[in-house]
């Protein structure tokens, strides 16, 4: 990657995704120079390894960005509200893991394998899109590219790492409890999530939709620069501790064989190809824990409607859903002399 290396910080470092975002500078070898950990006053004391070091996590202030090339962010909303922006003004190239951005017009909501021409120079805010919908869009690229997509219809089926921390802890608590016939734990979730799944993610909208369900379609919209594709998604909570899974149905706006899917796909960046029924392969969240790439496959025909077509894509929701495509937005900066 040359000889250019970066003062990096990252934004709730303790959190799930932080914690990988630090992993993943060092898994990928970007050109970190130094590292800042920031994180909410109750995490000072700790610290995290990064390149046999262990750095310790600093309180974030408004003063913290002075010095600092490039924030990933992954503190929630709210704090990426209020510190983002004061970190862009610092001179900060901010890539902000939260929704709170996502929408605006003048912040380009960016995956590198779909969408880095959105990128621009210099200092403010990038935004990483929902994991969901990161997934989703590597796996169409090449096929909208190809042929046009007008319609795309999905059903996810998220792990409760996408909640966090302690939801992870829920599930594992619920299935010990139900194992030992004791009474369910239930803190995260409106209802038990062990040995259960539910169609609700984020809050109610008065369409009828989650909001999980309309960043889904906003998001794909923008990411494409495609208003017109018509997106309806469905977003289910399962009982999986990591890695999404989302049946799509899409129909081109031009015929698309199986076998021209397949091959546009096993050659798109990002994209793995697992697809062999007679064989029993077919992508599974175990297989996409700790792994960048998004797999793809059950790639069939739906006859019910003229150009349809069906699969099923799955990627690891903490890595290529969020911190993953964090540190990639960076790489991709980078390529492009545009840090």
């Amino acid at each position: 990657m040359g000889e250019k290396s970066f003062q990096v910080a990252v934004v709730g470092a303790t959190g799930a995704v932080g914690n990988l975002m630090v992993k993943v500078l060092e898994e990928r070898n970007f050109p970190v120079k130094g590292l800042k950990l920031l994180a909410s006053a109750r995490s000072v004391g700790k610290t995290l390894p990064f390149r046999g070091a262990d750095i310790p996590v600093e309180e974030l202030k408004e003063d913290s960005f002075q010095g600092v090339e490039i924030a990933l962010f992954s503190a929630g909303g709210s704090v990426s509200k209020k510190f983002a922006p004061i970190a862009a003004a610092a001179g900060c190239v901010v890539i902000d893991n939260s929704s709170a951005f996502r929408m605006d017009p003048a912040v380009p909501l960016v995956v590198p394998e779909v969408n880095p021409d959105a990128l621009v120079a210099g200092p403010g805010i990038i935004a990483n899109p929902n994991c969901s919908t990161i997934q989703m869009v590597v796996a169409l690229k090449p096929l909208y590219d190809a042929v046009g997509i007008r319609r795309i219809v999905v059903t996810t089926f998220q792990a409760v790492s996408g909640t966090g921390k302690r939801a992870i802890e829920e599930l594992r608590g619920q299935v010990e409890a139900l194992v030992q016939g004791k009474e369910i734990p239930r803190q995260i979730y409106p209802y038990q999530i062990a040995f259960n799944c539910f169609p609700h993610i984020g809050a109610f909208l008065d369409n009828g939709y989650t909001e999980e369900e309309m960043k889904m379609v906003n998001e794909t919209r923008k990411i494409f620069n495609d208003p017109s594709i018509g997106v309806c998604a469905t977003t289910v909570r399962i009982p999986v501790y990591y890695g999404h899974s989302e049946a799509v149905n899409i129909e081109t706006r031009t015929p698309l064989s199986v076998e021209k899917a397949r091959e546009l796909l096993a050659h798109a960046p990002g994209v793995r190809l697992v697809d062999d029924p007679s064989q029993l392969a077919y992508p599974m969240p175990l297989d996409a824990v700790g792994k960048d790439e998004t797999l793809v496959g059950r790639i069939r025909l739906d006859p019910s409607v003229e150009n349809g077509l069906a699969m099923w894509v799955v990627a690891d929701n903490i890595r290529k859903g969020a911190a993953s495509n964090a540190v990639q937005i960076a790489e991709a900066l980078m390529a492009r002399n545009l840090l």
